[in-house]
């Protein structure tokens, strides 16, 4: 089918995708918990990695968005009573998503607790391999064991993984994987799989984090009563709904960019996808749009806004502006793959590099560790883009801001640059 819509430049899709994650507004000198919010709402979810050599990912997108804020008020929204906001898979991705996007997910926990059981699993549900290949393992091995680790985390939770057997055996890394399918990855105890079946299916939630490991406790002891008796959605009305956060969120991209699988914002199989937006397009939710370059049907959210972007910003590699390569790529002329499982003499760019956002185009690489012995953010490597205007000054001001957010003393700058000079 022939494009249709009218055409947008590349520098128009950029600023509107840029504004719609919230890159137009201007950053408070310290954001307060309604700033968070908006930017947290802005950015749709905050993807959750392990990874700390700088901090947490999910902290990374709200600073990008509004500069200094408290992190532990983050925390509180996150993992304590009156929470904002919820542990869940956006995607394939595991993430922190607001409350208010709970009810949309039902059906896919209640898909998730199917897809187990299943040797053809649907293609509109992610549950982890792991979970998949455990589960179907331990139903052989142990049956009615999920049920005895529901009943632990009932009478002793909240819990995590390591002390929810019932048998109070923990296994060890170096003991040999039951179920080797899952790779070697997901090297996980029996308590571990189970009680990661029971999340995606809905039965536990993530009550807090403890050193960063997960604790789980049953849902209506984690999320609030009137989200869990909020009216549920159809999975058409849920699916609609997620894909308008999707849109609103990249304000305009196209169907593999809002829905589709692998990089997509909220993924859904090929056909349910095309029925999606194609009913949101006859609401007139989506709007048909051809954008310079990109030879793909692409869609604009219908409240999306061209406005002028004077944004100054280091990116998570996790951050959802770019985490769909493919689309970094087309949008910013900008070829980026994280380097933490590249081989130290294979990287080009550094450890973990932040994308340097100037204005309205990605202009430098700059890759960062913050050394907590020596209070220091240390910046190892740095590399231009090519045609980069002058950008060290603003990156200078941006890495001083960030040192006094995550309240290091001083900056090192161990790369061959003047920006050493400048901070």
């Amino acid at each position: 089918m022939a494009a249709v819509g009218d055409e947008i430049s590349l520098a128009s899709a950029r600023r509107i995708a840029l504004a719609a994650q919230g890159f137009g507004d201007p950053k408070p000198a310290k954001a307060d918990a309604r700033r968070m919010r908006k930017a947290i709402g802005r950015a749709g979810v905050l993807q959750l990695d392990s990874v700390n050599v700088l901090c947490r990912s999910h902290y990374l997108p709200v600073f990008a968005r509004v500069g200094n804020y408290s992190r532990s008020t983050l925390d509180r929204m996150s993992w304590e009573p009156g929470r904002e906001l919820f542990e869940y898979f956006w995607g394939h991705k595991a993430a922190l998503i607001p409350l208010t996007a709970y009810p949309l997910l039902r059906w896919r926990m209640r898909a998730a607790a199917r897809q187990v059981w299943a040797e053809d699993p649907s293609p509109d549900v992610t549950a982890p391999w792991s979970v998949v290949a455990g589960m179907r393992r331990l139903t052989a091995e142990k049956p009615g064991y999920v049920d005895q680790v529901l009943e632990l985390v009932t009478e002793k939770g909240p819990l995590t993984a390591g002390a929810a057997d019932p048998a109070g055996v923990r296994r060890k890394r170096t003991d040999p994987d039951p179920d080797p399918t899952t790779g070697s990855m997901w090297n996980w105890q029996d308590a571990k799989i189970a009680i990661e079946y029971l999340f995606c299916a809905g039965k536990v939630a993530i009550a807090g984090r403890r050193h960063f490991e997960r604790i789980y406790d049953l849902t209506e002891r984690v999320i609030p009563a009137p989200v869990l008796e909020a009216t549920e959605p159809t999975a058409d009305e849920a699916r609609r709904e997620l894909v308008r956060i999707a849109a609103r969120g990249l304000g305009v991209g196209t169907a593999k960019d809002l829905c589709g699988s692998g990089q997509g914002h909220f993924p859904l199989p090929t056909a349910t996808a095309r029925q999606v937006i194609g009913e949101l397009v006859e609401a007139g939710d989506l709007i048909p749009v051809r954008v310079e370059g990109v030879k793909q049907q692409s869609y604009r959210w219908h409240e999306a806004k061209d406005q002028p972007i004077d944004a100054r910003a280091l990116l998570s590699p996790f951050d959802p502006l770019i985490w769909n390569r493919d689309r970094t790529h087309h949008l910013f002329d900008f070829f980026y793959r994280i380097s933490i499982y590249t081989p130290a003499p294979q990287r080009v760019h550094g450890y973990y590099v932040l994308p340097f956002l100037l204005g309205d185009r990605l202009v430098a690489r700059v890759d960062l560790k913050a050394d907590r012995k020596t209070s220091t953010l240390v910046v190892p490597t740095l590399t231009a883009e090519p045609s980069a205007p002058d950008f060290l000054e603003p990156l200078a001001a941006e890495l001083k801001t960030m040192a006094t957010w995550l309240d290091l003393d001083s900056i090192e700058v161990t790369a061959d640059t003047p920006l050493k000079d400048l901070v």
